[in-house]
């Protein structure tokens, strides 16, 4: 009697990051992170969270101006980061690029927002 073949299963990925092989990736420009950053944005609901997010730190960081209350600066980062961070554990799986890109990804955070507003990638 023929032996059946298994199927060959894909390997367990390893780490929180869903293309890990780009997780400690160095970039020349944010022209090539980009479609990176993307990528760890593939759900729906994690750019809603990141966008949310963006928002709520840039109205903070204008009513803090604004209103000369400049104590309210220390809550620009923590609204940012964390409706960002709840977007890549809950619903991405994955690990923030802002460890490894800091700049990059701030940059990614606020071109993704634009690309939102202006319709290019789905809300």
């Amino acid at each position: 009697m023929p032996q059946r073949k298994r199927k060959q299963q894909p390997p367990p990925v390893t780490g929180m990051s869903s293309t890990p092989e780009k997780r400690g990736a160095r970039y020349a420009s944010f022209r090539e992170f980009y479609p990176f950053y993307l990528g760890e944005h593939a759900n729906r609901t994690s750019r809603r969270l990141h966008v949310s997010g963006t928002l709520l730190a840039l109205a903070l960081a204008a009513v803090a101006m604004a209103s000369g209350r400049l104590r309210l600066l220390w809550a620009v980062p923590v609204a940012g980061y964390a409706f960002a961070w709840v977007g890549h554990y809950f619903f991405e799986k994955n690990r923030p690029a802002t460890f490894a890109h800091p700049l990059y990804s701030l940059c990614g955070d606020f071109t993704m927002l634009y690309e939102v507003l202006t319709g290019r990638i789905r809300w």
